[in-house]
């Protein structure tokens, strides 16, 4: 009787640590299951009860010793659920709610003695899940040779895809079929100057897919924090990811010591393609504000003297000499280029035209020495960040942009030799605090050094938030370009004010980017956080810059003011040359109206590279500016303005396409109209191939005001 009863216990206690544990969204529409499968950890995702994550395995395979893959028996389970509010520094919304279910599965491997957990939370909106490595005697120091986190896919999902790179994604996104991805890639793999691809199905995170029953799908990762990035291979024959972790010099994954965890993935679901823009997923994945003062960090609107450069009408380079060695070469003995535009007086003109229109900064590009090789070289030595060249006086320009209310955006170029540059950063930002720089504009062009590093590599990502971080201390906001793109770190390291991260308005000079890019990159690149996309360019044909470049920017111009509100950012670039706004000062009004800070977003028509339509109410006001942008089919919107206050009336300016824009045929042909409008207004615009629209909507503070103005139709 006794052996029974204990053969039972023990068949119930197996049971228990097979059976499905599982976690149902705040909304009810997400649910979670998770189960060992003779010892390998699994889960899958059901979204109002269609799969959207079949069963899939997790994971991790080690470099040496027996690997967390399998062996499992369920130690504990834990429940939990958090509903709170929190605020951004700066943001698309004023507060936001993290409200999420918890399942904490704990993991006995007892072949090896040794235990992890994997947290998951889901949320309304999708579910984020990651390893978490308690400290313990059997499991310290260990080195990952692949994650084996998979995603199965249920169906053959229209995906928008970038080529699976170490160092870049600066690629033109691909939009087809996840069986077709094999067949593009070659196509896909465009030059840049760092890259390696590494699959021929292997695809970078934020992946945006829409399925045939209409779920829209993203897959991502959030708090990449001392690990390395993470890419996804396809299993194409089964419509299966499995993470692909970015490697280091030798082809190690990463190094772990205990306690510690990964970053959490992601995956955001909805049948709604606005709920996707408008979720803050990643962000609430990761941790509060770091800082106590955060008076400093402050949105920024800012022109610069660099499209001339990416046009090549003008040069980063003092002069033309093939080879320079810093400390070892006077300046001022070399002849200059006469392309130099990093000079005392050309930067001022750009100040006063800041100073003019009420914008905030200036960015100076190519300022100081040692531009004349240092691309391509593999050259340890590049930079100081401190010596200008000897045209550009530095305590002249500060002391003129401080006198116009200005301030100036510092430019530190590493090439990629990260050594170098963190020998020099702290000199490179003291002396950005005595010059009165607040702000920094990085990059990291070409291959990283040491050799062998790659850009999204755990070297790298530790990197990059140590210079983040190191700023704080000077009190420095952070535009990073060319590093690993964001995964909501911004909400932890608010200084963290922009990055790039992907292919941006420079690429427009350089060949161009496809008119749908704009309409994709809100649903993947954005997905982590904002993006110094550099948009305002209103002379579009880029021979009229520069003769010789025959390239053009695929949009029209109105277009160029709408990716202001469609492309959100804290940094916001009015990026063409100031003689081209001064040539259409009646479009560049709604560049300096825009606001770069809010209290409220409505994403209000959304479909993955077909077009998107936002409205955002400026911080602090009852002003709203929309934007709307589309791909080379044109879209009609049928606007209902019930976002307004219903109390209130206001003044439109609608910056619309003419009617026979286009975006390469005719990209300047715009119409302006003004009116009043209201919460029961109703409008139907037309966005043009390639075009799209921008409205300003100013709350009306009298009837005066309102004088002479037609509700708008």
């Amino acid at each position: 009787m006794k052996k029974n009863a204990l053969s039972l216990m023990l068949l119930l206690m197996l049971s228990l640590a097979t059976m499905a544990q599982e976690l149902v969204s705040p909304n009810g529409n997400l649910k979670l299951s998770f189960q060992l499968s003779d010892g390998t950890p699994t889960y899958k995702l059901i979204y109002k009860g269609k799969e959207v994550v079949k069963t899939s395995k997790l994971g991790l395979e080690l470099k040496e010793g027996a690997s967390l893959l399998n062996g499992f028996t369920v130690k504990e389970t834990k429940f939990n659920e958090v509903n709170e509010n929190w605020s951004p520094v700066w943001g698309e919304v004023k507060t936001i709610n993290n409200h999420y279910k918890e399942l904490l599965v704990v993991l006995d491997q007892k072949a090896e003695n040794r235990f992890i957990q994997i947290r998951f939370r889901l949320y309304d909106d999708g579910l984020g899940f990651r390893y978490e490595f308690p400290q313990q005697d059997n499991l310290n120091y260990f080195i990952i040779k692949e994650e084996r986190t998979q995603f199965a896919m249920n169906g053959d999902h229209k995906a928008f895809w970038l080529p699976g790179d170490y160092d870049t994604q600066e690629y033109s996104t691909v939009t087809s079929n996840l069986s077709e991805i094999r067949a593009k890639m070659k196509e896909a793999v465009t030059p840049n100057a760092s890259q390696q691809p590494f699959s021929p199905t292997g695809v970078q995170t934020s992946l945006m897919m829409k399925s045939k029953d209409g779920l829209y799908i993203n897959i991502h990762e959030a708090a990449l924090v001392d690990y390395a990035c993470m890419h996804l291979n396809l299993d194409d024959k089964n419509m299966i990811f499995e993470s692909w972790l970015t490697p280091d010099a030798k082809g190690d994954k990463g190094y772990l010591q205990t306690p510690c965890k990964s970053p959490w993935r992601t995956v955001m679901v909805s049948d709604d393609a606005r709920e996707i823009l408008a979720s803050k997923l990643i962000l609430n994945l990761n941790d509060p504000c770091k800082y106590t003062d955060v008076s400093w960090i402050k949105p920024v609107k800012y022109v610069g003297v660099w499209w001339e450069m990416i046009t090549g009408k003008s040069t980063w380079a003092y002069n033309n000499l093939n080879s320079v060695k810093l400390g070892e070469l006077d300046y001022s003995k070399t002849t200059p280029n006469g392309k130099h535009a990093a000079n005392t007086a050309h930067v001022k003109e750009y100040i006063d035209f800041a100073a003019q229109h009420g914008l905030d900064a200036v960015l100076v590009e190519g300022w100081n020495v040692g531009w004349e090789d240092w691309f391509g070289k593999s050259k340890d030595y590049v930079f100081d960040f401190v010596t200008p060249y000897p045209d550009f006086n530095v305590k002249e320009l500060h002391d003129y942009a401080a006198s116009k209310g200005v301030r100036l955006i510092m430019h530190h170029e590493t090439s990629g030799a990260v050594r170098n540059y963190e020998r020099h950063i702290d000199t490179a930002y003291k002396f950005m605090v005595a010059n009165g720089y607040n702000a920094v504009k990085s990059g990291y062009v070409g291959n990283i050094l040491p050799a062998g590093e790659n850009h999204y590599n755990q070297y790298m990502v530790n990197h990059y938030l140590y210079a983040i971080t190191k700023a704080a201390e000077y009190k420095i906001m952070v535009n990073a370009h060319e590093a690993v793109r964001p995964t909501g770190l911004c909400r932890t390291y608010p200084n963290l004010i922009g990055n790039e991260a992907a292919r941006g308005t420079e690429y427009e000079a350089f060949g161009g980017s496809n008119p749908d890019h704009t309409t994709i990159l809100p649903f993947t690149r954005l997905m982590g956080g904002p993006m110094d996309y550099t948009p305002g360019i209103f002379e579009t044909r880029i021979s009229n810059v520069n003769p010789e470049n025959k390239s053009f920017v695929r949009s029209t111009l109105t277009r160029q003011l709408a990716l202001y509100v469609t492309m959100y950012s804290p940094l916001q670039m009015a990026a063409d040359l100031i003689e081209n706004y001064n040539k259409h000062l009646d479009a560049f009004q709604f560049i300096k109206d825009v606001a770069v800070d809010w209290d409220d977003s409505k994403y209000l028509e959304a479909e993955p590279g077909d077009y998107i339509t936002v409205a955002r109410k400026a911080k602090g006001t009852n002003n709203w500016f929309v934007g709307c942008t589309s791909d080379e089919n044109g879209h009609t919107s049928n606007l209902t303005f019930n976002f307004l206050d219903p109390n209130k009336k206001y003044i439109a300016t609608v910056y619309a396409d003419g009617k026979d824009a286009h975006y390469e045929k005719n990209p300047q042909s715009y119409t302006l109209t003004k009116g009043v409008v209201t919460s029961k207004t109703k409008l139907t615009l037309k966005a043009a191939p390639g075009g799209g629209y921008a409205i300003s909507i100013i709350e009306a503070k009298d009837t005066a005001s309102l004088k002479g103005l037609k509700p708008v139709k």
